[in-house]
């Protein structure tokens, strides 16, 4: 008999994550109660958070289906054999057979599957200019060794022909146990947390810290996306996606009074909210402490909220923008009353709705 479907529960680690740094609870708990309520990586965490520290990326960028699909993204992230790929055991890979050979080794297991069959997770861990490209290599190791190690084989490559370095982790799909790697938003956090843990142990000042809890606003732009937006502003493109033509008829729609922002913009807002009024209790700990470095802390943290009074979307900038489009048309439209009223030239018409 057919199995009764059962809907996957994932919680979201970023959601209480503010919370825990400023009250010392989860991973930040006492573990005695004579142990201050702000425990040392609590205060260490929160310093970081205000003071800019660099925040770590971590990315899937792709889940390889095939011998064929991963030879061919192995022969992109070692640029044609210019760049060594490195295996779990620190052996190097610069020829284009033995990346088909180990392609192939890691898609056999997968033939008697039914239809194509993710073979490899690719990720992306990167971190700002000026970051030794060694030491992220090492860290990222670690981290791989760490989270997937035991039981899943792995591949490193180290670029380092952007202003980011950055190493792509190619981590095989289908375990020593048959536990499959297929990383969720929860599996992503461990990993940046992890990354993060890695760098500072080696001297790198690096955080990993929900967007929200930086006065962020929410990113949720997907890797293809991110590349057609920078091939458009490097001038390779001229035509503008799909998704930004949608966000753009959206906003003229909520600035002509037409529609309602969307509702995770005002939970973003409240959340933020909530965030701030946590960082404020916890700033007035910190000056009642007669520590030095805990007052100093607590002015960072106001400086900190002070420069973010509020925060923005994606859906605010593009309103922002349509608005500022209006009032240049409504500035022309006075300068030349026999211009047509309404909305500015060039603006994308509203979607029409499929009947």
């Amino acid at each position: 008999m057919k199995p009764s479907f059962k809907p996957r529960l994932v919680s979201d680690p970023n959601l209480k994550y503010a919370r825990h740094v400023v009250n010392g609870t989860g991973p930040f708990a006492a573990k005695s109660p004579a142990a201050s309520h702000l425990r040392m990586d609590a205060k260490a965490t929160l310093a970081r958070v205000v003071r800019g520290t660099p925040e770590v990326l971590v990315k899937v960028t792709g889940r390889k289906k095939g011998a064929k699909h991963l030879a061919a993204h192995l022969d992109y992230i070692g640029r044609h054999g210019d760049i060594r790929i490195e295996t779990r055991d620190g052996e190097h890979i610069t020829t284009k057979d033995d990346a088909q050979r180990i392609a192939d080794e890691w898609s056999d297991p997968l033939y008697w599957r039914q239809g194509t069959t993710v073979s490899a997770v690719a990720m992306v861990f990167s971190m700002p200019a000026g970051t030794d490209p060694e030491t992220v290599k090492q860290a990222v190791r670690e981290t791989a060794e760490r989270i997937v190690g035991e039981n899943h084989d792995y591949l490193m490559a180290l670029h380092t022909d952007t202003p980011r370095p950055h190493v792509h982790l190619t981590v095989q799909a289908e375990g020593l146990n048959r536990k499959r790697f297929d990383p969720r938003r929860e599996d992503l956090f461990r990993f940046r947390e992890a990354f993060a843990e890695a760098l500072r142990s080696r001297g790198v000042e690096a955080e990993a810290t929900p967007r929200y809890t930086r006065g962020q606003g929410r990113a949720g732009t997907s890797m293809a996306l991110t590349q057609l937006r920078a091939r458009i502003r490097s001038g390779a493109s001229r035509q503008p996606t799909e998704a930004d033509l949608r966000q753009a008829r959206a906003a003229m729609q909520i600035a002509l009074g037409r529609a309602e922002q969307p509702t995770f913009v005002s939970k973003t807002r409240a959340r933020w909210q909530d965030t701030k009024r946590r960082y404020e209790a916890a700033a007035e700990r910190l000056d009642r402490s007669p520590e030095h470095e805990d007052r100093n802390l607590a002015r960072d943290v106001r400086q900190f909220l002070q420069e973010r009074a509020s925060i923005e979307t994606i859906p605010d900038k593009m309103l922002r923008e349509a608005e500022a489009r209006m009032r240049e048309a409504q500035e022309r439209t006075r300068s030349n009353p026999a211009q047509d009223q309404g909305v500015p030239r060039g603006t994308p018409p509203p979607p029409t709705r499929r009947r």
